[in-house]
């Protein structure tokens, strides 16, 4: 390895199938291996789809080294189980899933929106805000969008809002096209997303959409919390980034007249403001330098240096088994 050279790990739980976390995960090494100062390798603990194009694609290796400059770690389980090779920053995505929760083992954290932060902070876990980043080559517009809006995409996950979004452009005679990733998963998003002139979806979805300049309405179903969405989006982004473009900002339960009134809202141009939104706050580029800058910042923190050296004492005391029991006892009393 040659000096001055960063080595960097980035672990995701799974990387068998698409979802948000896992394309970012692929978005993220993609940065990492643009840059000439800095050696990237992977860890999952599920093998599969995407952790297939990131070998193919990116030439990127499955964890080899025993030692890493730094760790980005997407979910608790794999700070559990990387904690002891480097510095390790969790990302927390989300307030809800298990996997998202905050690791003592980690030594610091990162939350994609406000609403995650202040979950950490509730929880007493100092973090910095990034938000998720995209790779704007590629998320762009390739099919200008028609000024009177003829079709729509869902990028829902669940299938009583797709019902639903397909009642609202059957009354309004629109096309309606699905991206469902539970049965057809679709690596090259971006080019459905090209064929719509307005998404419906949530999170990294959202990002996606308006990345390829295409209105937006935040709206879905989720198993971890009830059928709700901010709408259309143009005139209160703002207020829903602050909860990752989740629905959860404003809450608003939908029925049939209500969501047709959101889709009448269609303007062309506010693509135009959401493809340069999303230039200035989600660009991949842009993320990893915010890590990189964090990541120089955190190691100088003294807090953090003494919990570093106690991890370190413990472990090499009663082995890494008995650290995992010391720290979860501690993660419980958070």
């Amino acid at each position: 390895m040659l000096k001055g050279i960063k080595k960097i790990l980035v672990a995701n739980a799974r990387l068998n199938r698409l979802g948000g976390s896992e394309t970012f995960t692929y978005t993220l090494i993609e940065e990492l291996k643009s840059r000439e100062d800095i050696y990237v390798e992977y860890f999952t603990f599920e093998k599969g789809f995407v952790s297939d194009k990131i070998e193919n694609e990116l030439k990127v290796k499955y964890k080899s080294l025993k030692r890493y400059d730094l760790i980005l770690a997407n979910h608790n389980t794999c700070v559990t189980e990387l904690f002891y090779l480097g510095y390790v920053i969790q990302t927390c995505h989300g307030i809800f899933p298990i996997l998202e929760q905050p690791s003592y083992l980690a030594d610091t954290h990162v939350a994609i929106s406000q609403e995650v932060q202040n979950h950490l902070i509730s929880l007493g876990f100092s973090n910095k805000i990034i938000y998720n980043g995209i790779n704007l080559s590629r998320f762009k517009e390739f099919k200008p969008i028609n000024l009177k809006l003829k079709t729509v995409l869902s990028l829902c996950h669940s299938q009583e809002a797709n019902a639903s979004i397909k009642s609202v452009c059957d009354d309004l005679n629109l096309s309606y096209l699905e991206a469902y990733k539970y049965q057809d998963s679709v690596w090259d998003i971006e080019r459905v997303i090209n064929e719509a002139d307005m998404v419906v979806g949530l999170g990294r979805s959202a990002y996606e959409a308006m990345a390829c300049a295409r209105p937006v309405v935040v709206y879905d179903s989720r198993h971890y919390f009830e059928s709700c969405g901010d709408g259309y989006i143009k005139n209160k982004l703002g207020l829903s980034l602050l909860n990752n473009c989740s629905g959860r900002y404003f809450k608003i339960k939908y029925n049939h007249s209500s969501l047709k009134d959101e889709f009448l809202k269609y303007n062309a141009s506010d693509g135009i403001y959401l493809r340069d939104v999303a230039s200035r706050e989600f660009n991949i580029s842009k993320s990893v330098d915010q890590y990189l800058e964090y990541w120089q910042v955190s190691k100088k923190s003294e807090k953090i240096n003494r919990k570093r050296q106690f991890k370190k004492a413990i472990r090499t005391i009663i082995g890494k088994k008995m650290t995992l029991l010391v720290f979860k006892k501690m993660n419980n009393k958070k």
